[in-house]
């Protein structure tokens, strides 16, 4: 993973996971390829985390599955 990446540009969007109430938001920025910048939305200055998209997609399928709802719920 290139944790150097210029986000300068990026274009974040929410997850639609987040609660929608502006306390819980993830934003992730899309086009960077083998990596996917994640942030958080209440602090968006913050430095991001840098996941390889293969994790991502794992962490996303276990999301949709409901395995956080059973791991943390």
């Amino acid at each position: 993973m290139n944790r150097t990446s210029d986000l300068t540009s990026a274009v974040w969007r929410k997850s639609s996971y987040s609660d929608g109430g502006g306390t819980n938001c993830v934003e992730v920025a899309d086009g960077y390829p083998g990596i996917v910048p994640v942030r958080d939305s209440k602090t968006p200055a913050a430095r991001p985390l840098f996941f390889s998209a293969a994790s991502w997609a794992v962490f996303v399928g276990g999301v949709k599955g409901g395995a956080a709802r059973r791991t943390f719920g």
